[in-house]
C-alpha cells in the first residue's frame, strides 16, 4: 500500500515561496495520479492542484499562477512551488494518490502558516 509523507511546512510573510514535499513509499508511484488538498480550520476541503501519471496538471482558480506542482517518479516525490503567498494560502496540505478514478489516500499534512 502507497504511504505518503508531506514534509516542509513552515511559517512565511505574505509574497513569500515556499516549497513542500510529498514522498510515497510502495505501489507503482509512476502509475499513480497525484495532488494537494488544503483545508483552514471552518472551511471546506479545497484541490489545489493535481498531476497525472502522464504530467497533466491541473490547478485550483485561487492557485494558478501562482502554485505549481511537479513529481519526479524516480524519487517517488510530489512537489508543491507556492509563490506569492497569502494569508487565505493558510491551511494544512494534504498530498493525495487517486485510486479507482478519485482521491483515496492522504498523508499526515504539512502546516503552511502565511502571516506577518
Amino acid at each position: 500500500q502507497v504511504q505518503l509523507v508531506e514534509t516542509g511546512g513552515d511559517l512565511v510573510q505574505p509574497g513569500g515561496s515556499l516549497r513542500i514535499s510529498c514522498a510515497a513509499s510502495g505501489g507503482i508511484f509512476s502509475a499513480y495520479n497525484v495532488g494537494w488538498h488544503r483545508q483552514a480550520p471552518g472551511k471546506e476541503r479545497e484541490l489545489v492542484a493535481r498531476i497525472t501519471s502522464g504530467g497533466t496538471t491541473n490547478y485550483a482558480d485561487s492557485v494558478k499562477g501562482r502554485f505549481t506542482i511537479s513529481r519526479e517518479n524516480a524519487k517517488k516525490m510530489v512537489y508543491l512551488q507556492m509563490n506569492s503567498l497569502q494569508p487565505e494560502d493558510t491551511a494544512t496540505y494534504y498530498c493525495y494518490v487517486e485510486l479507482f478514478g478519485r482521491p483515496s489516500l492522504w498523508g499526515q499534512g504539512t502546516q503552511v502558516t502565511v502571516s506577518t
